[in-house]
């Protein structure tokens, strides 16, 4: 069964990264399912301080929720190496009843050619104007007649090649077998195997006969094979030796790879109408073949949104996913299921205060570690308790959980917020923790960095400016805002770019150069978008 994502938004934060981990967690404990947290950008410092604090690796990264084809349920036959005989693809082909080809594979499992019903007939039709064997490895032979060895030269011989006659009595000398490149078959036919030793053809092939020991003692290169079949169905067998690497289609062969996109598949399945494809894994080994089938009803990938219900917040192609549940703390935005789901939405400052809430109905507590990440989310996403969004609920969490961790909250606290930020460029700092939003019309865009030296980080002004604004002119945004948010002075120093008439509007304070300070403004879920949606709404 494939594993149902728990995730919360891109460029993830601690509260982010920690939900989908717990409630992974808790839903695993109560046997619901193979539940798996992911996340869907770069960890930051801050958790990464709280992962390595608490001894957590990090959710398994995801990129896309886009339908791919290691998503359908395709069809996995036996891969056939090219040198295998005719007469084993045949019948892998009729055990195949749902696919008209099979992959063939060279040695190191890499994709060969496709053996198809078509190429093994249109072999056997080419076989009723010219009966030849071309080069036929030896074991081939025997493997198809049932055959063995009767004579030095046979175990000298590597591969059989010639014009394929089944040697019946004849009187007119033009009838019989003339030429040395030739298979001859026969019976108990003493005259008809001396004149194909003493030719020196290139095999003879016994049916259902023994040859008797003066004959036996001729000087001759040919490899002489005894078979317990007769000679008609020898005959027929002995083509089915040919290798069907020989047969087989190997150009103009289109395959896909499993994290080929159900859509991009489509596209290409309608451009080039092969009835069968090749699916190969990314060091191009085949694993299974595809068919317009398999595309009808894909296998979805499932998956719980944690702390977000925004669709620019979220994974890429969300839309092509099944969303079983979400569990947040913002705003209802515009994600839309095909079906109704569980949602909790509850006005309180962290996703993980409603997720300890939902271990206590279930009635079960999370262990040590994982109450001290969900402790340090709390603290993290509620600006140790200043945020307007911190509620008495956060509070009384925040301190359960630290008492089953064992831990101080002052102390996590000063730990998490003076996570190293000199070291990083303007880039990384601006996008740690940055979100897209759109309001009546008009995109921006607020990343937000929760520091204790807003002052020293406003000397790098110019620097988040001439990111923001390329940032901007690249994606068309209205506004691109940064915040700094300074736990010790308990507001937040506003960098923006767009209109000076709009920031004064929704904020009531005349900016300068770019930059305001906003007191008592920690939230920007309650305190930013809430002014600006009210101006443009």
């Amino acid at each position: 069964m494939d594993p149902i994502y728990v995730t919360g938004h891109r460029n993830p934060d601690t509260d982010s990264i920690v939900a989908a981990m717990a409630y992974a967690a808790l839903r695993n404990a109560i046997g619901d399912g193979e539940y798996e947290a992911a996340c869907l950008g770069h960890v930051s410092d801050e958790t990464q301080i709280v992962l390595d604090r608490f001894g957590f690796e990090s959710p398994k990264l995801i990129t896309s929720m886009h339908t791919q084809v290691k998503d359908l349920e395709f069809d996995t036959p036996p891969l056939l190496s090219a040198a295998v005989t005719m007469g084993r693809g045949w019948k892998v082909l009729q055990q195949q009843k749902n696919i008209s080809a099979v992959p063939v594979t060279r040695e190191d499992g890499t994709l060969y050619g496709m053996l198809s019903r078509e190429n093994v007939a249109q072999y056997h039709m080419e076989l009723s104007s010219e009966a030849v064997l071309r080069s036929v490895p030896l074991f081939n032979v025997l493997s198809v007649l049932e055959g063995k060895l009767l004579n030095e030269a046979g175990e000298n011989t590597d591969t059989i090649s010639g014009e394929v006659t089944i040697a019946l009595p004849q009187e007119q000398e033009n009838l019989l077998f003339n030429r040395k490149d030739s298979i001859v078959l026969c019976g108990h036919q003493p005259d008809m195997i001396r004149r194909a030793l003493e030719m020196n053809v290139n095999c003879l092939v016994l049916c259902q006969s023994e040859l008797s020991e003066d004959l036996r003692k001729l000087p001759t290169t040919t490899c002489i094979i005894a078979t317990p079949y007769d000679a008609y169905r020898a005959a027929r067998l002995i083509f089915q030796s040919a290798s069907i690497g020989s047969i087989c289609r190997t150009q103009n062969l289109v395959c896909f790879h499993l994290d080929d996109r159900l859509d991009e598949v489509k596209e290409k399945v309608l451009q080039f109408r092969d009835p069968c494809y090749p699916i190969l894994d990314s060091e191009d080994k085949v694993v299974g073949v595809l068919t317009r089938y398999h595309l009808l009803r894909p296998r979805r990938k499932r998956v719980v949104l944690v702390d977000h219900n925004e669709i620019s917040q979220s994974v890429p192609g969300l839309e092509e996913a099944d969303i079983l549940e979400i569990i947040d703390h913002h705003r209802l935005a515009d994600i839309q299921t095909t079906n109704p789901i569980y949602v909790r939405n509850e006005p309180v400052g962290s996703t993980n205060t409603i997720i300890a809430g939902m271990f206590q109905d279930r009635g079960l507590m999370p262990s040590a570690g994982m109450a001290g990440m969900m402790a340090a989310a709390i603290l993290s996403d509620t600006v140790m308790f200043k945020s307007p969004t911190c509620t008495d609920r956060d509070r009384r969490t925040a301190e359960r959980m630290a008492r089953i961790a064992n831990i101080s909250l002052e102390d996590l606290g000063k730990e998490i917020f003076t996570a190293s930020i000199e070291n990083k460029s303007a880039d990384e700092l601006l996008f740690s923790d940055y979100k897209v939003f759109h309001i009546a019309g008009h995109d921006l865009a607020v990343g937000q960095i929760t520091c204790v030296d807003s002052p020293n980080m406003l000397e790098r002004k110019e620097e988040f400016l001439s990111i923001m604004r390329k940032t901007a002119q690249e994606n068309q945004y209205s506004m691109v805002i940064l915040m700094l948010t300074d736990v010790l002075l308990e507001g937040t120093q506003l960098i923006y770019v767009g209109s000076d008439e709009t920031i004064e509007q929704a904020f009531n304070i005349t900016p300068k150069d770019n930059t305001l300070f906003l007191p008592k403004v920690m939230s920007r879920k309650k305190q930013v978008i809430p002014m600006l949606s009210a101006l443009w709404g």
